[in-house]
């Protein structure tokens, strides 16, 4: 979860744990008022232990038993606002037991209880009761008679609102639930600002009653039979998530391995990501990928764009319509602040809060120059070219003397590792996809990219008896900030030149060989996965949001940066720990979790109460660690493509299908002795070294 630093302006959900809350003029919210989660006020509701279903604009929080009693975050939400809060149902009178409640897909969840009827002989219950709940605001109930005689059914069900913002029920101020009143086969309510909610069943209740807000039915039901009371919650109209017509801009990719783990991975994975795809509200074909729910539906470029990169190898439609969305937001007023507007971010305990709109102006040229590889249409290259060159543009200014990446901090600019990693890599790939597009300046922005890896050699780097280190950043006056954290991940993702190569690092060979040392090393490495900051330093903490908790995003983009410089070994132990804690997290992995080590007695990761999940880097990252495995290295305009895989091989032989380069289906395989081999591709695509 990424903390923002708070602002006047009011933000729609809140996007930390840890934050001030903020009312709807941006004050702090009242004193002394016990939010309904139990918490302090301010606080957001613990979320591990809650059932989630995404498919934006909708989402659905339920406990684990089914019932929604309006406590937290529980309730039925359409773009940010809550329509349902309560909807607890009783049969013969009483609440049914609850016996079991998962999640079945990113916005399907499903409970099972049970109810005895005064006439069961002994402690076997009668009748058995099936909810599914479903994000787009639809619901089932049915009631199975398991008895040998015909029932008859008292059901009711009590419902109510408040239709709150969602900022505001995580910050303790859900206000009061509104009067109900009966609407057709159902009930609605009405806000003081004019937002309105209806609930309508079928079959129709025989009673209902406002005043209350219950339904009431009596249900007759033969022996072995189930009656079925279909709800649907709306405001106004039914709702149409974007992620149920996603299927183009993320296909139905499979993993086939040995261990089998890994195509439960990129299931769960795909299921959630559709959950995330939100339209652009003026240009509705372009999809792009919320941050991640709840806490984080709101703009997020640097996530948006991070995620369509990982994604590339499922095609280029989610990128393409990412990178204009990120495009037509772009800042025209001169000026230091960067072109694609972007929150502060907290960077932990040793560093100023970071630009997120620095790290996503770094990122577009990047993702256009890898997406034109994986093979983008012409005209999207075209129309995206522009606002490319405005990025680089931007980072020609941000430039100092030294060819380093400078950002303004409260005790004066700081040149912080990753963004000189970000800023490298635009610059390279930038290069490259200048001279493929017959555009002026690539030649300029190699010599800068050489520049920028001299001068990061000698004035990062910190000689030690262990081998040395990167520093983390360079302070206003020059001084390094040795504090070792996950953000080396990003000096070793190079990204993509074409013909199967990858951009030179800003590490020579035995710099990168120490850098992947400490990566796969104890001080960073949980067991789990990559502690956003090493056990040891100061200020480290495990829950702490990159002060050690394990961020997956991080952890995905080593095990890729690693598996391409050659460091298998390193790559795989990363692997196959987040392997582990996906299976822990049922495969839906959170965007973070607690960095405590790993032991013989842990079975699971320890989650982290207030993590986004799913989340969209998560989810992508768990593509991205898959098809690092394979190493696929497109170039789409050559009409090549390499196969370059990881040779130990750690999860087996593995098949990945339903790939795209060149815009046609593409699938490969990897045998357990690490040789890869392609089954299947577009016409003339040759295979290179």
């Amino acid at each position: 979860m990424d903390l923002t630093v708070p602002t006047p302006t009011p933000r729609r959900v809140p996007t930390a744990p840890g934050r001030t809350p903020r009312g709807p003029a941006g004050q702090p919210s009242p004193p002394g008022r016990v939010p309904p989660h139990g918490g302090r006020p301010g606080e957001p509701p613990p979320l591990h232990h809650a059932l989630v279903g995404v498919a934006l604009p909708g989402l659905v929080v339920s406990a684990e038993h089914g019932q929604l009693t309006g406590r937290g975050l529980e309730g039925v939400y359409r773009s940010g606002r809550r329509l349902l809060s309560r909807c607890r149902l009783r049969v013969l009178g009483r609440e049914p037991l609850p016996v079991r409640g998962r999640q079945v897909s990113a916005g399907l969840a499903r409970f099972v209880a049970v109810v005895r009827t005064p006439a069961d002989p002994g402690p076997d219950p009668g009748v058995v009761v099936e909810r599914s709940r479903d994000a787009d605001g639809s619901e089932r109930i049915t009631l199975r008679n398991t008895t040998g005689r015909p029932l008859r059914l008292p059901v009711e069900l009590a419902l109510g609102t408040d239709l709150a913002a969602l900022g505001a029920i995580a910050s303790g101020r859900p206000g009061p639930e509104l009067p109900a009143a009966v609407h057709g086969s159902g009930l609605g309510w009405t806000a003081p600002d004019g937002a309105r909610a209806v609930v309508t069943a079928d079959p129709p209740p025989e009673d209902a009653l406002a005043s209350a807000g219950l339904l009431r039915w009596e249900l007759d039901v033969a022996p072995g039979a189930a009656r079925t009371i279909d709800l649907s919650v709306h405001a106004g109209r039914p709702l149409r998530p974007a992620g149920r017509t996603g299927g183009r801009h993320l296909p139905d990719a499979g993993a086939e391995a040995d261990d089998p783990r890994a195509g439960r991975l990129l299931r769960t994975a795909l299921d959630d990501l559709r959950g995330l795809l939100v339209r652009d509200p003026a240009h509705p074909a372009d999809l792009h990928l919320a941050a991640g729910v709840p806490w984080r539906t709101g703009p997020a470029p640097a996530e948006a764009l991070w995620a369509a990169r990982m994604l590339l190898p499922l095609g280029t439609r989610l990128a393409a319509g990412t990178l204009r969305h990120v495009a037509r937001s772009l800042r025209t007023a001169p000026g230091p602040a960067a072109p694609v507007p972007g929150p502060l971010r907290d960077a932990g305990p040793h560093l100023p809060p970071a630009c997120t709109g620095v790290e996503a102006t770094l990122a577009f040229p990047a993702v256009l120059a890898e997406a034109r590889l994986w093979g983008l249409p012409e005209q999207d290259l075209t129309a995206l070219l522009p606002a490319a060159e405005r990025c680089l543009g931007w980072l020609r200014t941000a430039l100092d003397d030294d060819g380093l990446v400078v950002e303004p901090g409260p005790a004066g600019p700081v040149r912080r590792a990753e963004s000189q990693a970000h800023g490298h890599r635009a610059a390279v790939l930038g290069a490259a996809l200048l001279e493929a597009c017959g555009r002026p300046g690539a030649d300029e922005w190699r010599d800068r990219a050489e520049a920028m890896r001299r001068r990061f050699r000698d004035g990062f780097w910190l000689d030690d008896p262990a081998g040395g280190r990167p520093a983390a950043a360079l302070a206003a006056d020059g001084r390094p900030l040795p504090h070792l954290g996950g953000g080396l991940a990003h000096l070793l993702d190079t990204g993509l030149l074409g013909a199967g190569r990858h951009a030179g690092g800003l590490l020579d060979g035995a710099r990168a060989e120490q850098v992947a040392r400490l990566l796969g090393g104890p001080a960073l490495g949980s067991g789990w996965g990559l502690r956003g900051l090493a056990a040891k330093e100061p200020g480290y903490s495990p829950f702490g949001h990159r002060a050690g908790a394990v961020r997956v995003h991080e952890t995905a983009v080593a095990v890729s940066g690693l598996a391409a410089a050659g460091f298998e070994e390193e790559a795989s132990g990363l692997l196959r720990g987040l392997l582990d804690a996906a299976e822990a997290f049922a495969y839906r992995l959170p965007e973070m979790f607690a960095g405590e080590q790993r032991t013989e007695d842990a079975a699971a990761p320890v989650p982290h109460p207030w993590a986004c999940r799913p989340a969209a880097v998560a989810a992508a990252g768990a593509v991205h660690v898959l098809a690092a495995l394979v190493g696929v290295r497109p170039d789409a305009p050559a009409r090549t493509v390499a196969v370059q895989p990881v040779r130990c091989a750690p999860l087996g032989a593995i098949r990945l299908s339903g790939l795209a380069v060149a815009g046609e289906p593409f699938a490969v395989r990897v045998s357990r002795l690490g040789l890869g081999m392609v089954e299947e591709a577009a016409a003339g695509l040759q295979l290179g070294v």
